[in-house]
């Protein structure tokens, strides 16, 4: 799977490959994004995570509020995505 990315998309990804701590992180991604839209974001993270460790759709409903809808369209991308969830499940937890 690929996708065409334009110019000030690819200077956004490059803006976040700056950064370099936690705390910075949170200070440009906050002023980029409004709090709930990060609460989105993570709570995506948090799916993808989960769906990882196996655990079942209704548990991560009623942990996360996400809708099944939304689970099995994170399941689909973190399965047969552009890999982008793998490489950073990897990458965090060395598996």
């Amino acid at each position: 799977m690929n996708y065409s990315v334009d110019k000030d998309s690819k200077e956004l990804f490059e803006a976040i490959l700056s950064l370099k701590t936690v705390s910075e992180c949170k200070k440009f991604l906050r002023d980029l994004l409004t709090e709930p839209e990060i609460k989105e974001f993570a709570n995506r993270w948090k799916v993808a995570r989960m769906l990882d460790k196996k655990i079942p759709y209704g548990k991560i409903e009623k942990e996360t509020g996400m809708s099944s809808t939304t689970i099995a369209r994170i399941n689909k991308w973190l399965t047969n995505g552009m890999g982008g969830y793998r490489l950073i499940l990897k990458r965090i937890y060395k598996k």
